[in-house]
């Protein structure tokens, strides 16, 4: 296995990690009920996803 010859600088160590940072999720509204969903998911609310109902929900009395 190989092993560094010299000790990396903070620099380059900082640098090399600047890329390991999180980013927020993607978050849109759904166009048919305008909750918050998730870029590329089902719909909570209304269980629509590219303009087609996947999933019925039962009405709550």
């Amino acid at each position: 296995m190989a092993l560094p010859k010299r000790r990396h600088s903070r620099s380059r160590t900082r640098m090399r990690r600047s890329h390991d940072g999180l980013s927020k999720p993607q978050v849109g509204a759904c166009p048919e009920c305008g909750e918050p969903k998730m870029l590329h998911q089902l719909c909570s609310g209304c269980g629509m996803y590219k303009n087609k109902r996947i999933v019925q929900f039962e009405e709550e009395l």
